[in-house]
This record gives structure tokens, C-alpha cells and sequence, in this order.
């Protein structure tokens, strides 16, 4: 660019052609920056991960749940847990995770899993994986045993084995 201006009369006319082309070049930006002003307004909504960041970057920005502070005991009587009501002489379904011998250790979703041993009449279905009928006895097998001052665990609820629903020892029929 110095070799241009040391030599005025012999390039004048390329600087003026640079000079004029710099300035079209500068108001079509001006001319797209005003016509793309709607553009770029439309797009500054926020995008799932901007409103996730300002989420986690105010916290105390961000409204506390507006349910009230409820007693234990409120809480308690309207959950789920009590909702069932007393499971004693219930049928569920669980499944036989564990065989030891004849004894079928079977997961129903309580706290405790039951041990029931396996029946005399179709015994080749009882496998690990099948899905077994129960009825519920009781959900924890606890009591004060000889000698002890409190009462013991045996960490298992106490089951009566209905039958089984199904078994991957048995072939399913296609109908």
C-alpha cells in the first residue's frame, strides 16, 4: 500500500477503484446488518442449553417448589406406601433368582426376599428366572428366639409358593 501512495499519479485510479469498493462492500454489510435486524431478534430466544446453564448458574434465582411444608404424619397418610394397605394374604408375582437344593429363593419387590421349597408336582419348572405366584404370610420373619433378650431377623418374609407363570425351562406354544 506505501508503494501505492509514493506513486500518486500512476495509481490513482486502482486507488480509487479500492477505495469505492470498500465502500460498497461497506454498505451492503450496513444494508444486510438492517434487514437481518428481524432475523437476529427472532433467533435470541434461548435454546435448551442456555436456559439450562443460567438454570445452574443462579440458583437462588430460581423459584422453591410451591407446595407447603407438610408434617411427617400428613406426608406419611397420603403416600403410596400406606395406599396398599395390609399386605398380608396378598398374591404377588416374583421372580426365583437363587436355587439352593430344593429351596427356591424368590424376589417379590418387598424389603425381603421369601424361601419356599420347590413342589413335588412339576419341580423341572421352578428355575432360576421363573416367575412365581406368592401369597403373602408375613413380610419380615422376626420373634424373640431361645435365649435372646430382643427380638432377631432372619431378613426374609415368610411365603406361600401358589405356582408358577412362567418359566424358561418350558417352551412357549405359538398360537
Amino acid at each position: 500500500m506505501l508503494s501505492l501512495v509514493n506513486r500518486p499519479l500512476q495509481n490513482t485510479n486502482l486507488i480509487r477503484s479500492l477505495y469505492s469498493s470498500s465502500i460498497t462492500v461497506i454498505r451492503c454489510y450496513t444494508q444486510n446488518i438492517e434487514n437481518n435486524e428481524e432475523v437476529i431478534k427472532s433467533s435470541q430466544e434461548k435454546g435448551g442449553f442456555a436456559k439450562a446453564f443460567e438454570k445452574f448458574n443462579m440458583p437462588e434465582q430460581i423459584e422453591k417448589l410451591k407446595e407447603p411444608d407438610l408434617p411427617f404424619a400428613t406426608l406419611f397418610k397420603n403416600s403410596k406406601f400406606v395406599e396398599l394397605g395390609d399386605p398380608v394374604n396378598k398374591v404377588v408375582v416374583g421372580k426365583i433368582f437363587h436355587i439352593v437344593d430344593d429351596d427356591l429363593y424368590i424376589d417379590f419387590g418387598w424389603k425381603f426376599h421369601c424361601v419356599c421349597t420347590r413342589p413335588i408336582k412339576n419341580p423341572s419348572a421352578y428355575v432360576r428366572g421363573a416367575r412365581v405366584k406368592l401369597r403373602i404370610k408375613d413380610l419380615e420373619i422376626s420373634s424373640r428366639f431361645l435365649g435372646s433378650a430382643k427380638d432377631l431377623t432372619l431378613m426374609e418374609a415368610d411365603c406361600q409358593l401358589l405356582g408358577v407363570l412362567s418359566s424358561p425351562a418350558t417352551p412357549r406354544t405359538k398360537q
